[in-house]
């Protein structure tokens, strides 16, 4: 992917010579979700897009940052007023582009008006230091969410899906081998390390305007979780999405593969390394995650301990 810096240009939104009139606001994003996959992404949008507080996209992923908009969509965009069909027209302009031009993406939130927007794109999780470090050095005040789930289950939902929707073909849910190989797919390792995630979008984003929320809480508590969030982004949370409840997590109840016990031990395994790492960097929920496999976070933490005692030794007689 060519990267460079924007120059300043017009995005033509007049449809046949005819001036929009749509609300104008500052061209930016006030906020991106970063991920996860199969972390709660589709339920934050369905609780904003709705809310009198935001203004959101017609598509819930844009994918600009990432594939530049080439990536397929399973459902048609929202195209409901003249704002809608301008942000469309402006993304199909901006995408046709071979380089990531942000100014022009600012420009794309610009029928937000005085409301709040952002961009939920989940595969913002795998961009690289480069671009994660221009973004966040265009937009200083932009705020990132991270939603993280346990990579046993996120993973499995994943691989779920794709099946469900064709992307994987001939696939053996009770092969405990057959569901590693699969685990190794780029498309699903590259998304099934959250901590190596938060600790790449927390060299570049201030602290005070980073924030990890957990699909355990999704779960268990999503009024308190919805309630933290719209706190986070600058919205009012005693505001109802509409008659949406902030219950209602309908890709909870899609059809997903059968775990078996010996394929869950298995990826278990497989991500061991990784839910000890999320025990110890991401905290809250996270601490639990091991236990749920038998894993001990106890021996981590003092390996961990052991290795910085090792690098400060070396340093310290260098």
């Amino acid at each position: 992917m060519r990267l460079a810096w924007p120059f300043k240009t017009r995005i033509d939104d007049d449809r046949n010579g005819e001036e929009h009139h749509c609300c104008i606001g500052d061209a930016r994003p006030d906020f991106l979700c970063v991920g996860a996959q199969k972390a709660g992404t589709s339920w934050l949008y369905r609780q904003l897009e709705p809310h009198p507080d935001f203004w959101m996209p017609p598509v819930k992923e844009l994918h600009y940052l990432d594939t530049l908009n080439s990536t397929r969509r399973f459902h048609p965009p929202r195209s409901k007023d003249e704002c809608d069909y301008c942000f469309l027209e402006s993304m199909k302009n901006l995408s046709a582009q071979s380089y990531i031009d942000l100014q022009n993406y600012g420009e794309l939130f610009r029928h937000k008006g005085a409301l709040l927007s952002g961009d939920i794109s989940p595969a913002y999780s795998t961009l690289s230091d480069e671009v994660i470090e221009r973004v966040v050095d265009y937009f200083p005040n932009l705020k990132v969410i991270f939603l993280a789930r346990d990579p046993v289950e996120r993973a499995w939902s994943q691989l779920s899906m794709g099946v469900r929707l064709g992307m994987i073909s001939r696939f053996d849910a009770t092969d405990a081998e057959e569901v590693i190989r699969n685990l190794l797919n780029p498309g699903v390792l590259v998304r099934s390390h959250p901590s190596k995630t938060v600790a790449r979008w927390k060299r570049y984003v201030r602290p005070e305007l980073f924030r990890v929320y957990f699909f355990d809480d999704l779960k268990q508590n999503p009024a308190q979780l919805r309630r933290s969030i719209l706190l986070f982004l600058g919205g009012d949370p005693n505001k109802p999405s509409g008659k949406l409840k902030p219950d209602d997590n309908r890709d909870a109840i899609r059809e997903k593969l059968r775990l078996t016990a010996k394929v869950r031990a298995r990826i278990a395994q497989f991500f061991e390394q990784e839910l000890k790492a999320c025990a110890a960097e991401l905290g809250g929920p996270a601490k639990r995650w091991p236990a749920r496999y038998g894993f001990s976070v106890v021996i981590f933490l003092a390996q961990l301990v052991d290795d910085f005692d090792i690098l400060f030794w070396c340093d310290w007689i260098a």
